[in-house]
């Protein structure tokens, strides 16, 4: 099952749309939720507070009929299920993930700053659902049949690939896999900007992460990219155009206690396309 949360938002909309074609992909059916104040839902027709909860009720079923009737137009046939989920809108979002594939999300809702890239309830579920995350920008670059993934040599490449790989195979797309490296620093300083020895390293180990994943998804075409930068201005860079980005929720060096990596934060901020956080689970979490 696919889990989408919508809050009567453009961008929400747009993660529907968008959460209802992945959906048909997957072959799996579609569960559209809203998140309102569990005293709404519990509040009978009775009492002070009894015309508030039942409005509270009928914005919330408002919203989820918008919903569904986008995500109908979008895969005509598709099932689709939707309901309010009691509680603030992060706890409940990651809450209600527990049984499913995918959880989809608008970069921003209705309760974000004007200007801010990222709301707080996209960044929020994306750090500490139980399942990959996918957040959808409601405004994105046209796509060019690709998918990028970001590789950085951590052991949470195995898994970030295996999702990568699977979604271009789903879409018919190719891959991308991108690998952005620094030259050794001393004092600070890089000790030359044509590292011409750190690149071939840094090439070799792209290929050494990708090695055996062709044999596996022989239907997707992949291409192999190192580039000397800082890995969010290079993942940003590349997802111009991508159908999708993904990333792992932790990447090599992020600090143990972190609930999502430093990375995947800068890339959720500055991505121009739909990005996807696979969920990494430390050793001992």
């Amino acid at each position: 099952m696919i889990l989408v949360g919508v809050d009567g938002s453009r961008a929400g909309l747009a993660a529907v749309a968008w959460a209802a074609r992945e959906a048909a992909l997957r072959r799996m059916p579609l569960r559209v939720v809203h998140a309102i104040p569990a005293w709404a839902l519990e509040t009978g027709d009775e009492g002070p507070y009894a015309g508030v909860a039942r409005w509270m009720r009928e914005g919330a079923e408002t919203v989820l009929t918008g919903a569904v009737d986008r995500a109908r137009r979008e895969v005509p046939g598709l099932e689709v299920a939707a309901e309010p989920i009691p509680g603030d809108p992060r706890p409940a979002l990651v809450k209600a993930a527990a049984d499913a594939e995918l959880l989809v999300v608008g970069n921003h809702g209705l309760g974000g700053f004007r200007g801010l890239l990222l709301g707080s309830v996209a960044q929020g579920v994306a750090g500490h659902a139980p399942c990959d995350v996918v957040v959808v920008r409601e405004t994105a670059t046209p796509a060019r049949g690709e998918v990028v993934v970001g590789v950085d040599g951590s052991p949470s490449d195995e898994a970030v690939l295996r999702f990568a790989f699977a979604e271009a195979s789903l879409r018919g797309a190719a891959l991308r896999a991108v690998h952005a490296w620094r030259p050794f620093e001393y004092g600070g300083v890089p000790l030359g900007p044509e590292d011409l020895a750190g690149e071939g390293r840094e090439r070799r180990l792209l290929g050494e992460v990708l090695a055996g994943w062709g044999e596996r998804y022989p239907d997707v075409a992949v291409v192999e990219e190192t580039v000397q930068g800082h890995p969010v201005e290079v993942l940003r860079d590349a997802s111009d155009g991508a159908d999708l980005l993904v990333v792992g929720s932790h990447g090599h060096g992020e600090l143990a206690g972190m609930i999502l990596g430093s990375v995947s934060q800068g890339v959720l901020q500055h991505a121009r396309c739909p990005v996807a956080v696979v969920r990494v689970r430390r050793p001992g979490r």
